[in-house]
């Protein structure tokens, strides 16, 4: 019997599929959600649910003593764009919450964590192409500061105290079942929205950003994949390098036109341009392939497919 997991920001884009996911796996009141406010009424119907505030150790506790949590999944964040408007109020919010879990861990409350860094870890000196998964990071955004500073913290606490925590670095993560919450890959999901209402796009990143990017139901099964993995196969404890596809606006576009041939874009690079700017175009993962099978499922072509076709209904 798989012993309760809470998950913490379970209203958000990940969040929302993986409780859904985790609870289909083991059962609906094995999984407690949880998150500043309440979420879609799937969610909210399938199972318990707990207001909580990431940031608030006590009430975390509180959770987890009442419901016996062996598992924490850690997906409250303030996303790279939204972190840039309210800096220090991201800083709080990304980093008291992993100290919060990391500290129930080494005090021996919960067995198990994941924790969800990002490529927005990366910086504009690191080499663009294959990004390796040990190289130079110096990020250069909030998000991306505070992703970092988790991964160092996420080992310390591993080598230290023996706290097993487990991480993927996200690349832009794209779903048709919930709207991207403030990340600067957001344009991946907005553009099948628009493709579908008004048959046109105007892209907030120029042509030619070529970004990482990925299903969410690839980026969910390798969260539930790493965390299943025996521990001595989970060699990296800051955070896996993760990779799917690798994509620009005019080829989501072209990708598009192959269903919606009127389809158009159109380009109006805003701030968010310069922090796509700062992060590699493509990904090496071949850690998390050798060390616990990883392998994506999904293309382009498939995933504008899914999309396309689920929007639709």
């Amino acid at each position: 019997m798989h012993r309760p997991i809470l998950i913490i920001g379970a209203c958000g884009q990940i969040g929302t599929e993986l409780t859904m996911e985790l609870r289909e796996k083991y059962g609906n009141e094995k999984v407690i959600a949880s998150d500043i406010r309440e979420g879609g009424d799937a969610l909210m119907g399938s199972g318990p649910f707990e207001l909580l505030d990431a940031t608030n150790y006590a009430a975390i506790e509180d959770v987890v003593m009442h419901y016996e949590i062996d598992e924490v999944y850690l997906m409250a964040a303030m996303l790279s764009a939204t972190a840039e408007k309210f800096p220090m109020r991201a800083w709080n919010l990304n980093m008291s919450s992993l100290f919060n879990v990391l500290n129930l861990a080494k005090e021996g409350k919960i067995s198990k964590i994941f924790w969800p860094s990002s490529i927005a870890v990366f910086g504009p000196n690191t080499p663009k192409e294959d990004t390796a998964q040990s190289t130079i990071m110096e990020p250069s955004t909030v998000y991306g500061i505070s992703k970092q500073s988790g991964e160092r913290w996420c080992e310390y606490y591993f080598k230290k105290y023996g706290v097993d925590v487990r991480s993927v670095r996200y690349p832009g993560l794209i779903s048709w079942k919930t709207m991207p919450g403030g990340g600067t890959t957001d344009y991946a999901v907005e553009i099948y929205h628009e493709a579908l209402k008004k048959g046109q796009y105007e892209s907030f990143l120029a042509k030619g950003t070529k970004l990482p990017m990925m299903y969410m139901d690839d980026a969910i099964r390798a969260t539930i994949d790493l965390m299943e993995s025996p521990s001595e196969k989970i060699k990296v404890r800051s955070s896996y390098n993760l990779a799917g596809m690798s994509f620009t606006p005019e080829e989501i576009a072209e990708s598009i036109q192959n269903h919606i041939p009127d389809f158009t874009i159109s380009y109006a690079p805003d701030f968010r341009q310069q922090i796509a700017d700062s992060w590699p175009s493509s990904i090496d993962d071949s850690a998390a392939k050798e060390q616990w099978g990883w392998e994506p499922k999904f293309n382009l072509d498939q995933t504008t497919f899914e999309m396309l076709n689920n929007l639709k209904k």
